[in-house]
């Protein structure tokens, strides 16, 4: 099951692909990429998220997470 989750004490977007174990990750930039040990992508982490939206854009993002834990896609 895919998950979306903004936090936004830290300003990163986490996507979760699969909840297999992390066993190393990648930072390209401002992107990590986590990985299991079997060299599947886990998790995709975006820092500095918030930044790269408006104002209104953040607000309704917080607003629609802070409703709910995570969003599943």
């Amino acid at each position: 099951m895919n998950k979306i989750h903004y936090s936004p004490d830290v300003d990163a977007l986490l996507i979760e692909l699969n909840n297999n174990p992390i066993a190393y990750a990648e930072e390209e930039g401002k992107t990590i990429l986590h990985y299991s040990e079997d060299d599947q992508l886990v998790l995709i982490e975006i820092l500095d998220f918030g930044c790269s939206l408006s104002e209104d854009a953040r607000q309704e993002l917080a607003k629609s997470i802070s409703s709910r834990e995570s969003i599943k896609i």
